[in-house]
C-alpha cells in the first residue's frame, strides 16, 4: 500500500469505514499516515419508524458508534467528518456530494490517497458516492472497496490487507455499532445486520482495488 503522507477513508454510511477498511485504517495509522474519514449519509435510514429512536437521536447514536470505532483504529474525533446527506437518497444529490467532498479534499493537504466505495457496488448509496469521487478533482492515487455483496471479490489490480488481531479484531469493531445489530426493537422492519452478513464484513482480509484518476 506504500506509505501515503495523508489518507481519505470515504464511507457513504456510519460504519462502511469499518467494514470496509478497518484494516487498512489500522495499518496506515500505524506507519504515521494521518488518515482522515468522511462519512457522507446522516445513517437516518436505518430505523426510520422507531419513536424510541426518532431521527436526531439516531443520527447522532451512529456518529457516536463511528467515532469509537475510528478512535480504536487510531483516528480522533477531530479527523472525522460527517458530511450530513440524507441516508437512502445519495443518489438525488450526488452533486452536492461532489462539491462537499472536493471543498473536504482542498482543505488536505498533502493528500495522496482516497479510499472509497467501488462503482458497481450493490447499494445505490454506494453507487452514487463513487460517482461523486469519480468526478472529484484529485490526481494522487485512489482505492477502492466494496461492501455489498461484501463475498464478491475482484480480480486483477487488487491489494490486500489484513487487518491485524484477524476475525475477532475486526468482530470487536464492528460490534460498537449496536443500532444496527439489533440495538433498535420497536422498529421489526429496520436494518439490522444478519448473523451470515456480519460474519462476512468481519473477514479479516480486506480488498481494494486501483480506481483511475
Amino acid at each position: 500500500m506504500g506509505d501515503p503522507r495523508v489518507a481519505l477513508i470515504v464511507a457513504p454510511h456510519p460504519d462502511d469505514e469499518v467494514i470496509g477498511a478497518a484494516g487498512l485504517v489500522s495499518l496506515l495509522s500505524l506507519r504515521g499516515t494521518r488518515v482522515r474519514v468522511a462519512i457522507v449519509s446522516d445513517g437516518s435510514a436505518s430505523h426510520g419508524a422507531s419513536r424510541q429512536w426518532p431521527r436526531e437521536r439516531l443520527v447522532a447514536q451512529r456518529r457516536r458508534e463511528s467515532r469509537r470505532a475510528l478512535l480504536r483504529l487510531g483516528v480522533d474525533a477531530r479527523s472525522v467528518t460527517f458530511l450530513g446527506f440524507p441516508d437512502g437518497h445519495l443518489s438525488g444529490c450526488t452533486a452536492h456530494c461532489r462539491r462537499a467532498l472536493n471543498r473536504l479534499i482542498a482543505r488536505l493537504s498533502d493528500l495522496d490517497l482516497i479510499v472509497g466505495p467501488v462503482a458497481d457496488d450493490a447499494h445505490p448509496d454506494h453507487r452514487a458516492v463513487a460517482a461523486a469521487l469519480a468526478a472529484c478533482r484529485f490526481a494522487a492515487r485512489r482505492l477502492g472497496y466494496r461492501v455489498w455483496p461484501h463475498n464478491q471479490h475482484r480480480r486483477g489490480s487488487d491489494r490486500s490487507v489484513r487487518m491485524a488481531g484477524g476475525w475477532f479484531a475486526k468482530r470487536s469493531l464492528l460490534g460498537l455499532y449496536r443500532t444496527q445489530l439489533g440495538g433498535i426493537r420497536d422498529d421489526p422492519a429496520g436494518f439490522t445486520i444478519a448473523p451470515h452478513e456480519l460474519a462476512a464484513f468481519a473477514h479479516p482480509i480486506e480488498q481494494f482495488g486501483e480506481l483511475c484518476s
